[in-house]
């Protein structure tokens, strides 16, 4: 598990040099008193692992760009893959404060080692698109929701994906949660695409979004604080979801997403054990069970199949 005494930890992503696991996450001094106050105080430490479950922690990744970068009020979650040519590219969100609010954007920074990072001068490279998705003046939420980048590479060879947090621009203002979905050739020029996912499934967001084929089937990976009432009946309001997909690129049954954990655990991660192939879940705890903020990262749970259904085992 990692925790950190004197700051909150929540979001993360993983990358795998081949020796280490290395884990990237965000996290805020505790001295902010409220832990709500840690969004906008974001930093991405670094830790390594050998095992994903006794951590390291190392030299910071990446800390909030000088006004007016795109990121000048925080960075936050993203994702690491690596560049045929050995770059390891980091996309990230950026976060700034406007006149009307909070306006989330993607950027990204390069590597030769995962330790040091450049930003690149083209950031930001990726924001919300009117064509496909709600802005802040739209009016129905209180941020421009446009993170949480998921990259990977296409199974058949062309390019890169990029999945976004993101909300549609029509249906019921806490149902509009969306996939967004971007196309790149390289990693550094990016072309939005429609959402893979359309509006009215419930969620007001689908957070820190990951796609894998876990043991033959595809899965999608989302996490909803809250979900619409009037389509949600199991009693599950907020953690970690999954749902099917016919594909990387789904389509995904969003509608009929089964909760994988409560709100205990947050911001789920899937990896896989590189010695055993096995899946296993990260989180973030969430949820103490007087219903304050914990902020500290799990350690894996085993993740497996029970018929239909996607199971998480501590």
């Amino acid at each position: 598990m990692l925790e950190l005494p004197d700051s909150w930890v929540w979001d993360f992503w993983l990358a795998d040099d081949g020796e280490s696991y290395h884990l990237f996450f965000l996290y805020a001094s505790r001295a902010l008193g409220d832990p709500d106050a840690r969004h906008h105080r974001a930093s991405v430490g670094h830790a390594v692992s050998t095992d994903l479950t006794s951590w390291t922690r190392v030299a910071d990744a990446l800390v909030r760009g000088d006004s007016p970068a795109f990121d000048d009020l925080a960075t936050w979650t993203g994702s690491v893959v690596r560049h045929p040519d050995g770059t390891w590219f980091m996309f990230y969100t950026g976060a700034t404060m406007t006149l009307g609010g909070n306006v989330q954007t993607i950027g990204y920074a390069t590597s030769a080692d995962l330790t040091t990072w450049t930003k690149s001068p083209d950031n930001p490279v990726l924001r919300a698109d009117p064509r496909w998705y709600e802005l802040l003046e739209d009016g129905q939420w209180a941020e421009e929701a446009f993170r949480d980048p998921w990259v990977f590479a296409d199974p058949d060879g062309d390019g890169w994906h990029m999945l976004v947090t993101a909300r549609a621009r029509t249906g019921p203002a806490d149902s509009r949660g969306a996939l967004g979905h971007a196309w790149s050739p390289d990693l550094r020029r990016w072309e939005l695409r429609a959402p893979l996912t359309a509006p009215e499934d419930g969620f007001g967001h689908l957070e820190v979004a990951q796609v894998e084929d876990v043991d033959g089937t595809w899965v999608v990976v989302f996490s909803c604080l809250a979900t619409s009432a009037d389509t949600r009946t199991n009693g599950t309001s907020a953690g970690v979801w999954v749902a099917r997909g016919a594909g990387p690129l789904g389509p995904f049954d969003i509608a009929n997403a089964q909760p994988l954990t409560g709100s205990d655990l947050y911001s789920g991660r899937l990896v896989r054990r590189r010695d055993s192939a096995r899946w296993l879940l990260l989180a973030f705890h969430n949820d103490a069970a007087d219903g304050t903020f914990v902020g500290s990262i799990s350690d894996p749970m085993a993740v497996s199949w029970d018929g239909t259904s996607l199971v998480v085992t501590p």
